[in-house]
């Protein structure tokens, strides 16, 4: 290659699971430099890449984990086209994995995993489908880990650590911004999906612990979920206690973050499920907001102290949102090192960089 040619652009193909929302992981790899996505994907994702249209099939309509129970229909059609150099897929034990793992060796292509899995002993590995998902995706030239934990996890599991890298998230700091001074509104905000194992009900709890002490604190929900009912019911009762903010797009999330004092969720954990990272937590802390949570899984990876890691408890919660409530000194000095942590170690620009640095190593 001479001083004077480009260098040469990087073909992926991004295969999600059919019950799959547009996902970040998605968008990260589609702003790797020199990297051109192709997303097989039910929805339109965001971002810059093309779009392929899937349809999916499914033995059952009844599965054990969303969309994992499931490959996609013209998946050959489409590596014959596309001719990727890498073709990625979520999770060791989704389907589509296996469809990848099984297609690699005659496609002329090489096969990332992404994963986020951080319980040492996945329950789901014990079901045949998914294990043998897992045990075909053993061969896979690259497994890019979310987190520390997930490397932790492939270890145990006997995989080739060789062939794992671990790159953070990344968060787009430039919008996920701080406001010009620590709000006085007592605000607390909750970004999460409505759903039992992110706690929007210890959440709703705590707060009205936090609201005998500081009866003008205020809690902003955006999210939906199956729990949205219980937090409509809190907003008709409590309309200044309780504000229903809805889905927000990401400019929408990051304007709601400046607007508060603290960001708080409270997730437990499942039975195949534990906190990993919590994406909410690194726009909240790139807002220069201190976070309180509950102790789930993994979620220390991204909320250290001074931040409030707590016990899965509405009253310890409370105690936490107050002390960043009634304190300025702490909510201030805890949100600026937010904000420098985040911009080390999680802008999207250098971690985008780092996630195009693990595909080349193995190019």
């Amino acid at each position: 290659m001479t001083d004077g040619d480009a260098p040469r652009r990087r073909e992926l193909l991004w295969l999600s699971l059919p019950d799959q929302r547009p996902r970040r992981e998605l968008y990260w790899m589609s702003r790797m430099p020199d990297t051109h996505v192709t997303a097989l994907a039910a929805d339109e994702p965001v971002g810059e890449m093309s779009w392929v249209p899937t349809t999916y099939r499914r033995p059952v309509k009844r599965f054990i984990e969303a969309g994992a129970f499931a490959w996609a229909e013209n998946l050959d059609d489409e590596l014959a086209r596309a001719r990727p150099d890498w073709a990625v897929s979520l999770e060791l034990c989704s389907l589509v994995t296996g469809q990848l793992s099984r297609r690699r060796r005659s496609g002329g292509f090489k096969q990332a995993v992404v994963t986020w899995e951080n319980m040492p002993r996945q329950p789901l590995y014990a079901l045949p489908p998914y294990r043998q998902a897992v045990e075909s995706a053993r061969s896979a030239d690259l497994v890019l880990c979310m987190v520390d934990a997930a490397l932790d996890h492939l270890d145990l599991n006997g995989f080739d650590l060789e062939r794992a890298r671990v790159v953070k998230p990344g968060v787009d700091t430039e919008l996920f911004s701080p406001a010009a001074e620590l709000t006085d509104r007592p605000r607390v905000v909750f970004t999460s999906p409505l759903a039992p194992n992110k706690g929007i009900d210890t959440v709703l709890d705590a707060m009205a612990h936090v609201r005998r002490h500081l009866p003008e604190a205020q809690l902003v929900v955006a999210g939906r979920g199956p729990l949205l009912p219980l937090v409509e019911e809190a907003a008709r009762r409590m309309p200044d206690s309780v504000v229903l903010a809805g889905s927000l797009d990401a400019s929408g999330v990051a304007d709601l973050l400046r607007s508060a004092r603290v960001f708080t969720t409270a997730p437990r954990p499942t039975w195949k499920w534990t906190e990993q990272l919590g994406l909410a937590y690194l726009e909240a802390q790139a807002c220069g907001l201190p976070v309180v949570t509950t102790a789930c899984g993994t979620n220390d990876e991204a909320v250290r102290p001074p931040n409030l890691v707590v016990e899965d408890d509405a009253a310890a919660l409370a105690d936490g949102l107050l002390h960043f409530l009634e304190d300025d000194n702490a909510a201030r000095e805890t949100g600026r090192a937010n904000r420098e942590r985040m911009v080390a170690e999680h802008d999207i620009v250098t971690q985008t960089r780092r996630l195009g640095e693990a595909f080349a190593e193995f190019e």
